[in-house]
């Protein structure tokens, strides 16, 4: 069995490099997590959270699935939601998407991909609710807007759970945004989907 010994000596320099830098850097990171930020974003191997805003390790909670989905039945990150919120106390949800998203693309796609098919049902609905939207388009341009209309979905769904709901009824400074990452040039757009415990 091989043990990556790559990734350990990888690991060990970058360990190195930021005590050198900044020899009581790990020992502060250890003692406490107060982030103000919790991050929804895909599982994508290209779109790193806390690298994308240049933030270091501490400032961003994150949460990663296919597509950057948030559903009222899935437990996994409506736990993180709930931990971010009341444990916490973040003060921004940031749902981003991606740009030629392939959990996106694959729902697009008229084949049978297994069990993700399940997962996907949930962006097709996105493609249903937004029938009109996106009719007449299609290849990149239909998929760019989908890529952008089920960031938009996700953040009424965080702004829907019980967690989020029950933070602004008592009076918590909170607000969700949705945002989209270009991989092409590595940059953000804000959805302007901003929604606050004021709204």
């Amino acid at each position: 069995m091989k043990t990556l010994a790559h990734l350990f000596e990888r690991n060990l320099a970058w360990a190195t490099a930021i005590k050198k830098e900044d020899p009581t850097f790990f020992s502060q990171l250890s003692n406490q997590q107060s982030p103000e930020y919790l991050w929804i974003g895909c599982s994508d191997s290209r779109v790193p959270a806390n690298q994308i805003i240049n933030l270091p390790p501490g400032e961003v909670f994150v949460h990663r699935n296919i597509a950057n989905v948030v559903v009222h039945t899935d437990l996994n990150c409506l736990s993180v939601i709930q931990f971010a919120v009341d444990v916490l106390k973040v003060k921004h949800i940031i749902v981003c998407g991606h740009y030629g998203c392939g959990g996106i693309k694959a729902s697009l796609e008229n084949k049978d991909h297994g069990l993700i098919d399940n997962w996907l049902r949930h962006i097709k609905d996105v493609s249903r609710f937004n029938t009109e939207k996106l009719k007449g388009l299609s290849g990149d341009k239909k998929l760019d807007l989908l890529c952008e209309l089920n960031v938009i979905e996700q953040v009424a769904n965080v702004c829907n759970t019980t967690t989020v709901q029950s933070a602004w009824k008592n009076g918590s400074e909170l607000s969700v945004h949705g945002w989209i990452y270009n991989i092409k040039n590595g940059i953000l757009k804000d959805l302007d989907t901003c929604v606050t415990s004021n709204s």
